[in-house]
């Protein structure tokens, strides 16, 4: 089938379109880069066309909360009307674990009012909670740095590897839709503190990570379970010790 993906050029979406098509699918990568922008509405009509799934994996590109509200709630209503136009029939969603917990920061905040469009659509929808990803660990600690320090808070931490939120988010597109959500983290939990410490240690970065509970995670302090999923919830495959011998050089 016809599956389209908003933020198909991007870290998530340009493994998705590559798994997809190597399942037997049209998959389509749709971004400002190939003429669609979700923003303006330029390019969805087309794209759209004959299309029966579109996977939402595309990301703000500010994180000011105004921008990141904007982006979210415009691109998910011009996006959920141009399906709506073009009768496609499961929308899918990637998310961030931890939305519909009592939100500090804008960007969760933004990410809950794009659910809520979804849900209030005629479309069918799947909505994938994933945890933070490998590959965002350094701009993670980068963020956390106060005079040459990495503050980091005792919290649980369960990141998991892109390739694997690809692998989640693409079982969600081939299935039913869900109308609710799904859970994924990673294979192995964590203190948050301890793991910015082994991490960093690995890379040779010598700034020291510091255990501070009122360390804030981008704007907010986090409770002992904001950022991992249930317990019974699914878990990804690749281990961060892994994905860090292949990728983290």
């Amino acid at each position: 089938m016809k599956i389209v993906v908003i933020g198909g050029t991007g870290l998530i979406g340009s493994k998705l379109v590559k798994k997809l098509g190597e399942h037997g699918h049209e998959a389509v990568a749709a971004s400002p880069n190939t003429g669609v922008n979700t923003l303006t509405g330029e390019g969805l009509r087309e794209v759209l066309e004959g299309a029966s799934v579109v996977i939402d994996v595309s990301n703000s590109p500010s994180f000011e909360e105004k921008a990141v509200m904007e982006f979210f709630t415009t691109s998910t209503g011009n996006l959920l009307a141009a399906e709506a136009a073009a009768g496609v029939g499961h929308h899918v969603a990637l998310s961030v674990v931890g939305t519909e917990r009592p939100p500090g920061n804008a960007y969760f905040r933004a990410k809950i009012a794009q659910e809520q469009l979804i849900e209030k659509s005629s479309i069918p929808f799947s909505l994938v909670h994933a945890t933070q990803f490998f590959e965002f660990t350094r701009a993670i600690a980068d963020q956390a740095t106060v005079d040459g320090a990495v503050r980091m808070p005792p919290v649980l931490f369960q990141p998991m590897a892109g390739e694997d939120v690809a692998r989640a988010v693409g079982r969600a597109a081939v299935g039913a839709p869900l109308n609710g959500r799904v859970e994924i983290g990673g294979p192995d939990q964590y203190r948050m503190d301890e793991f910015f410490r082994q991490a960093l240690a690995g890379w040779g970065d010598p700034r020291p990570v510091v255990t501070d509970p009122h360390a804030q995670y981008f704007g907010e302090e986090l409770l002992e379970r904001s950022l991992v999923p249930d317990d019974d919830a699914p878990r990804a495959e690749i281990h961060y010790r892994d994905w860090a011998a292949q990728n983290d050089r």
